[in-house]
């Protein structure tokens, strides 16, 4: 069935272009005014102001003057786990950074427990309803790890999960395996132990079941070292699993040097950089993507992405939604945040949560922008929302009154 969304105050994000924005023209949002958009089997079949809109047999949706723009992409999630970590919520109040926590038994080991002990159909519906939520707040494509098995059997069982919401939702979902994402406490004194498990017999086991997209690392002090990285890496590739890592959110320590080194989609954090990353970034088409909702719920600087844009560099944002560092889905406040506290501008920050966001998890070429022949994964906003500038401006709302996938 054709549809014909009529009156669009503002339709944003129209272009022919579909690679991800750099340098200048992140500054550029084009759009029309006054506009009409036509949706044929779910693909957009054209666009243009009011002024030039003829007569078509189609389903019409009359936006009433509101904005429609492409859904955001939301490229580095932990959605699938167990139960929340509200527990550790209140240690964070009472003045526990997240490295104490993660020594006292917190973090990631406390959600791999709680992992190990619920059912894969019981995750699958907790998982389920999450997603849901996700989608009413305009996110219309999605990146989900692994990482809280630290098993082979519950690291299995997640990424079971994950396919599963791949073929019941209308969304594209990307899976990463992330079984470096910690050292599990039965290999505390066995890391080599845990790191061969990893490529031994995880990363072939995932391969054979086609369970995952990307893999990924936790490169840090106190997880995985560089070296480590690069091995675990080098292992995935091998299996056809492209990276997508964990760099830089306490300590530089080479991690942005090995993903670049094996093509790494994107590199995401990045809350600490030196010279020699923003340099390697500069030289590669590897997106570096922001979580400045993490950076604000566990108080730890926010990534210089003002920066790297004007190095060239190809900056996405994400939520990072987990149950530990970040319980939130919003991909607005993400956005609102990135003009509040990373001084983007809001043309900047919506580029980098379509757009550039969407070519992080590959999808590029079928969303992210008001194009030709690309899906209708669009959603229309409220109607108080009248002017795009307002999107990040009214920040932690869900601004989405319609989607479309």
């Amino acid at each position: 069935m054709t549809k014909l969304i009529k009156n669009i105050g503002q339709l944003l994000q129209v272009r022919d272009d579909t690679t991800a924005l750099r340098d200048k023209e992140m500054h550029k949002l084009p759009l029309i005014e006054n506009a009409y958009l036509v949706i044929d089997k779910g693909i957009i079949s054209d666009y243009g102001s009011m002024s030039e809109l003829t007569s078509i047999d189609a389903e019409i949706i009359d936006a009433g003057g509101r904005i429609v723009m492409p859904s955001w992409t939301d490229s580095h999630t932990h959605l699938v786990f167990a139960a929340s970590r509200a527990g550790e919520f209140v240690d964070k109040i009472n003045g526990l950074t997240y490295e104490q926590i993660a020594k006292r038994g917190g973090g990631i080991l406390n959600s791999a427990k709680k992992m190990a002990d619920i059912s894969e159909d019981e995750l699958y519906e907790k998982s389920a309803e999450l997603l849901n939520e996700v989608m009413q707040y305009g996110t219309g494509a999605i990146e989900i790890k692994s990482g809280y098995g630290l098993s082979l059997d519950t690291e299995l069982k997640m990424l079971r999960v994950i396919k599963r919401l791949k073929q019941n939702f209308p969304i594209p979902i990307k899976a990463t395996f992330l079984g470096a994402h910690a050292v599990p406490e039965t290999y505390q004194n066995d890391k080599k132990g845990y790191i061969d498990l990893i490529i031994n017999e995880m990363i072939p086991a995932i391969a054979r079941d086609n369970l995952a997209n990307y893999i990924d690392v936790f490169c840090e002090k106190g997880y995985f070292t560089a070296e480590e990285t690069d091995q675990i890496l080098q292992a995935g590739v091998r299996y056809g699993l492209k990276p997508k890592v964990h760099v830089n959110q306490f300590n530089s320590i080479g991690g942005v040097e090995v993903a670049v080194k094996h093509h790494a989609v994107s590199v995401d954090h990045l809350e600490v950089m030196t010279q020699s990353d923003f340099d390697i970034l500069e030289h590669s088409n590897t997106i570096a993507t922001a979580l400045p909702a993490c950076s604000f719920f566990i108080d730890i600087p926010y990534a210089l992405v003002k920066p790297m844009i004007d190095k060239n560099i190809a900056v996405a944002l994400a939520t990072d939604f987990n149950p530990g560092s970040t319980p939130s889905f919003n991909m607005n406040f993400a956005v609102s945040l990135a003009c509040i506290k990373q001084k983007l501008t809001p043309e900047q920050a919506i580029n980098a949560a379509t757009l550039n966001a969407a070519a992080a998890l590959e999808l590029a070429n079928e969303m992210g922008s008001i194009t030709r022949g690309k899906k209708a994964r669009l959603m229309m906003l409220k109607n108080f929302i009248k002017d795009y500038k307002e999107i990040p401006y009214y920040f932690a709302t869900n601004p989405v009154s319609e989607i479309f996938f």
